[in-house]
């Protein structure tokens, strides 16, 4: 049972478990938000971007659906934040269809060249992946996802939906102060490495690199956009721009060929899931890593939450030694299903859970071998429903920021260096192979309740993310919070040592922790051996929840970013 807050009782009665997170009000964690929750009946969009929100939320009033607003959002962001996102990196998606009351999961990952391999790398004299590589790119996914969506779900046209951002590529827009300054930063260290077609593509006409507040152009973007709109996806995997990528990487020395283009495909898979105290979160399963959370919330539902207060040692101490498992895990079990067995039901039991659960020591950190995978990326995620209850849950990212440097001539976008993620050491579940695709980290989330949508969300940022996603779910199941306080929350994130290959390695990892827990219970953590670093990266979160008795949408972003929360 999830514990009763101490609401004022001037303000609300205590609220039992199923109503909790539905009827809100000033609550003790009011203290974490700077911006309140939005409400809508008809149609919400949450997105990092302000302006990318206003497009979705005028697909949606104009008569699109939630995936029509997705695709259009997904396209402008792209533009307008390219430090996370574009059509040379990849996309993951799960759409709540109401008309069927099924929740559709598509993997819209791009796979490695087929001309490639270990061997070849490592004649090159590599001894590991390196971002900046052409050998670490790999197919992008971004265009095929968005036309297996449209071609499933979607009810606009594709040139209306990416219309708004042509206009804004061709026209300007003013940069964000946080993406103008990340996005100055690594153009001019693109640049400056002498990475081709970087100053034609992102240098403004006044001769200057961009910056926040000032108008961006990308006209070569929005002739991408427009050759897509009008030719549909087979002008970007088989066309011009699948040339442009081809001629730019197999210049640099890479082996991805037309026919790798040609070739690629997205899947819609089965979701996998597990229940949380009633509550169902459902992710992608491999070859990302949406199943740990899945098997960090098994873990922690082993333990009673009713008598543990949110930011106390015992939930934070939990939390961790919970994670370390579940990470285990993943460093030794995740990988392409197609090339690895990976044995996701076992994984997500309760059975193993439980097992797993009996490890931890509640007096002292645990020491498991719990490697990392690499942990950092720059991600977009956004989420939108409309008014006849679909929903999506929207992930895109390059992976290192604005990905490895490579852009096609003429495009208006870089391409993902998604293949980092591989491993060169022989054995490796995650070794490179021809049409292998990659360890994945980024993840949308669902949740549902009594075979119902409920909460549509995600948390970005590299290996942050399963634990985003657990950190926020935990909050308002456990601990009451409205999805806008869950999000703004402290946070708390936990990563491992790991040898060169990205194998386990032993340790206790580093535990770091966002302003605002109490100094308390940061030296209880000390005593019992974590290791305890302040830190400012804790990903982002937007979040969409549904009211079925009130037939109300709740959207929140939370304020450690640009994003906008919007309905109507």
């Amino acid at each position: 049972m999830m514990r009763c807050l101490a609401f004022p009782a001037c303000l609300l009665l205590c609220l039992s478990p199923a109503t909790a997170q539905l009827r809100y009000a000033p609550s003790e964690f009011i203290e974490f938000s700077k911006r309140a929750p939005v409400y809508a009946k008809n149609g919400m969009v949450a997105t990092s971007q302000p302006l990318v929100s206003q497009i979705a939320l005028q697909i949606l009033k104009d008569g699109g659906n939630a995936v029509d607003a997705a695709i259009a959002a997904n396209a402008a962001i792209g533009l307008m934040e390219p430090t996370g996102s574009g059509i040379g990196g990849d996309l993951f998606a799960l759409v709540w269809s109401a008309e069927e009351e099924t929740l559709f999961a598509l993997n819209a990952s791009g796979r490695a060249p087929l001309g490639i391999s270990r061997e070849k790398i490592m004649a090159q004299g590599y001894k590991a992946m390196k971002r900046d590589s052409p050998h670490s790119v790999t197919v992008p996914g971004t265009v095929d996802g968005w036309f297996m969506l449209h071609e499933k779900f979607g009810t606009v046209e594709m040139e209306d939906l990416l219309a708004p951002s042509i206009a804004y590529a061709e026209e300007g827009f003013p940069l964000s102060p946080m993406v103008g300054w990340l996005m100055e930063g690594q153009v001019r260290s693109l640049h400056e490495e002498g990475f081709p077609n970087i100053e034609a593509t992102y240098k403004q006409e006044d001769g200057n690199w961009p910056g926040g507040g000032e108008l961006f152009k990308n006209p070569m973007l929005a002739n991408t956009y427009r050759q897509i709109a009008r030719e549909g996806r087979e002008a970007f995997y088989r066309g011009p721009i699948a040339e442009a990528i081809v001629e730019l990487i197999q210049d640099q020395g890479g082996y991805l060929s037309m026919e790798d283009l040609a070739r690629h495909h997205g899947d819609w898979v089965v979701p996998v899931s597990t229940s949380y105290r009633g509550y169902d979160l459902w992710e992608i399963p491999p070859n990302g890593q949406g199943i740990a959370a899945l098997q960090i919330l098994n873990i922690l539902e082993t333990f009673d939450f009713s008598g543990i207060e949110f930011g106390s040692a015992e939930h934070l101490h939990l939390f961790i030694e919970a994670k370390k498992l579940a990470y285990e895990d993943r460093a030794r079990y995740y990988a392409d299903p197609e090339y690895e067995e990976v044995p996701v039901d076992w994984l997500i039991s309760k059975a193993y859970a439980r097992e797993r659960a009996q490890l931890i020591d509640m007096d002292r950190a645990g020491t498991f071998e719990s490697g990392d995978l690499p942990a950092h990326g720059d991600t977009i995620y956004l989420t939108t429903a409309d008014s006849a209850g679909n929903m999506v849950s929207l992930i895109q990212s390059n992976y290192t920021g604005m990905g490895g440097g490579m852009v096609p001539a003429n495009t208006g976008f870089m391409l993902q260096n998604r293949g980092y993620a591989f491993s060169l050491k022989e054995g490796h579940r995650n070794v490179i192979e021809p049409g292998k695709r990659p360890f994945h980290t980024i993840i949308p989330a669902f949740v549902t309740k009594d075979g119902k949508p409920f909460f549509s969300y995600g948390v970005m940022g590299g290996s942050m993310q399963p634990q985003g996603h657990v950190q926020v779910l935990v909050n308002i199941v456990d601990f009451g919070m409205n999805p806008q306080e869950a999000g703004d929350a402290p946070r708390i994130r936990h990563e491992d040592s790991s040898s060169p290959e990205g194998m386990p390695a032993k340790g206790s990892g580093v535990v770091h922790l966002e302003k605002g827990f109490d100094a308390g219970v940061t030296k209880e953590l000390y005593f019992k051996r974590h290791k305890i670093q302040e830190t400012l990266f804790f990903g982002g979160y937007q979040g969409i929840l549904w009211n079925d008795e009130e037939g109300v949408y709740t959207g929140a972003t939370e304020s450690r970013s640009d994003g906008q929360a919007v309905g109507y």
